[in-house]
């Protein structure tokens, strides 16, 4: 097998010429020849001035280069796309498969006999993960690690599930502009990801269970030094891995690993993101993630994280507690221990050394979870023939059964012009109701679906409503909301056909949402539906519009996704 700087060459016609130029100019930066034929290990560079979440990432990569070189490798950083929730327009979301194709082509466009992908801020990991399953070289990933809580007021504070129980309150009056200013800059004191269980904590912590990064590297905050001994370890392992050429992705992502992964989703009270990020993952490998089956598993799976939104505290609580290992050693019974992991020897290994914290009731035992079911549940019904997402574990109990009067928003643009104001009509016990905010529709799907509580609903006390919507919703949020609604609105989906006023009853003991109109009705109102609006005529906005799947597909491009059971070209 070619390795090192011979990997890859440059295609002049003769293959000596393309080794001599190579390292005629590779030489320039000062390598001698013994560095540069040592085994190469490539390392993602996400640093960006956009990006807070990835402000650790410099120190990272020298703590990766540093464990590198201690394992007799040559470390070679290059830089790829970065993505920053909250910095992404239209939303981060659309830009995460053009991150997955950046990340696939220049590990295979420069010479490395393995990589190491460091990432964090919600998309980014699920991108590199799925570029690091396409290209198939050894990976390691080192996720960059949560920020520390905030502080205002006594109370302890954290991004961004008290942004938006905060925001609500500066909404609904409760809290003035000079108080929500000061707050402003008490809810992220460091770099790092959201310490909640958002998208990003969610994503680290099923890339532990994957068995794709060492143990304890989803929890371990972003300014601590186990974070940076965390990462030195992480290149010293990806140095042995450029030697033995594996694990690689494709050892370790199976339906064993999968279903680990989703049993974990469902006991740290996840974001409802991982699940389409995790079928996203499952299709670079030929796989798929049966919804029915992950539904099940919420039945037989509580949460047992006792984490915001979910629960009360933060990451680095969860990481002082014993992390992913202490909970998997909760759930070992669930669980395939003989899955393989990119640290060497299996899960079982992993949960044998979990820390044992006497006194901690941030991991909870099974026998007093947080909730007594899993953090989501999968719906369907004639709203969503393909199904839709609730993250039940953080909406309101008494709301679970639910009938409801739609009040409808045909665009965000449109929930924005309308919903603070004085003459909407909407009463606590409607259905708020989006559409258009779809992979297609939006474009990206973004975390739209946390519609805000009408203004005036809010002044009067209420602080949760049944929201449904073909959007997605950030993990942090809260609230009874029904997501990913397929198919979408914007290609014809049920979800077109609601009107103002039409009953829509949630009902997820049943795992149902249905909207209560007649069939002969609804099949009028269909063939009254205009033409689907004509999509962008250039760029990545035309080939997003025209290459991605449907939520339950994990809205990845129709053109990476390997049908299950092939293989990559």
């Amino acid at each position: 097998m070619t390795r090192g700087l011979k990997k890859g060459l440059t295609n002049y016609g003769d293959a000596g010429f393309s080794l001599f130029l190579r390292k005629a100019f590779i030489k320039a930066m000062g390598y001698s020849d013994d560095a540069l034929e040592r085994p190469i290990v490539g390392i993602t560079d996400t640093y960006s001035d956009y990006n807070p979440c990835h402000g650790n990432v410099p120190a990272l990569i020298e703590a990766v280069k540093r464990g590198v070189m201690l394992a007799g490798g040559m470390p070679m950083a290059f830089p790829t796309i970065s993505i920053h929730e909250s910095f992404a327009h239209p939303t981060s979301m659309y830009l995460r498969n053009l991150m997955s194709m950046d990340t696939e082509e220049m590990i295979r466009a420069q010479p490395m006999d393995a990589v190491v992908v460091i990432g964090g801020c919600d998309k980014t990991l699920p991108a590199q993960i799925m570029a690091a399953i396409s290209a198939d070289i050894p990976t390691i990933v080192v996720p960059v690690g949560p920020m520390v809580v905030g502080h205002h007021k006594g109370e302890v504070l954290g991004a961004c599930t008290d942004c938006r129980r905060l925001w609500s309150q500066h909404r609904a009056g409760e809290i003035d502009a000079d108080e929500i200013e000061t707050v402003n800059g008490r809810l992220a004191p460091s770099v790092g990801t959201c310490m909640v269980m958002g998208t990003a904590s969610t994503m680290a912590c099923i890339t532990e269970a994957l068995g794709l990064s060492l143990p304890m590297s989803a929890t371990i905050p972003a300014v601590h030094a186990e974070r940076v001994r965390s990462a030195e370890a992480s290149g010293k392992r990806a140095a042995e891995l450029a030697v033995s050429g594996g694990p690689r992705p494709s050892a370790l992502i199976s339906e064993a690993s999968l279903r680990n992964a989703q049993i974990v989703l469902q006991a740290i009270g996840g974001s409802s993101n991982g699940i389409i990020h995790l079928t996203a993952m499952a299709g670079r490998a030929g796989l798929a993630i049966d919804l029915e089956a992950f539904d099940r598993l919420s039945r037989d799976v509580p949460v047992l994280v006792d984490l915001k939104p979910s629960g009360d505290h933060y990451m680095e609580h969860f990481h002082h507690a014993g992390g992913v290992p202490r909970l998997m050693a909760e759930l070992a019974d669930l669980l395939d221990l003989d899955a393989p992991t990119v640290a060497g020897g299996s899960l079982r290994d992993v949960v044998a050394r979990a820390e044992f914290v006497p006194g901690q009731d941030m991991i909870r035992p099974r026998s007093s979870p947080i909730k007594p079911q899993g953090a989501m549940a999968f719906l369907t019904g004639n709203l969503a023939p393909r199904g839709a997402i609730i993250k039940h574990s953080a909406a309101s109990p008494h709301l679970l059964q639910h009938t409801g009067r739609a009040v409808v928003f045909e665009t965000l643009e449109d929930l924005a012009l309308r919903i603070d104001t004085d003459d909407l009509d909407v009463a606590p016990n409607d259905v708020l109701v989006l559409r258009n905010a779809g992979p297609k529709g939006a474009p990206g799907m973004p975390e739209a679906g946390y519609l805000p509580i009408p203004k005036k609903l809010g002044r009067q006390g209420v602080k949760d409503m049944v929201r449904i919507s073909d959007a997605r919703m950030s993990g942090t949020a809260f609230g009874t909301i029904v997501l990913h609604i397929t198919p979408e609105s914007a290609v014809g989906g049920p979800l077109a056909l609601v009107r103002n006023g039409d009953l829509i009853r949630l009902d997820v003991e049943n795992r149902r949402i249905d909207l209560l109109v007649e069939d002969a009705v609804l099949e009028t109102r269909r063939r009254a539906l205009t033409a689907a609006v004509p999509g962008p005529e250039r760029g990545y906005a035309k080939l997003f519009h025209e290459h991605v799947l449907q939520a339950d597909e994990g809205c990845d491009f129709d053109f990476l996704a390997v049908p299950k059971g092939g293989e990559l070209s």
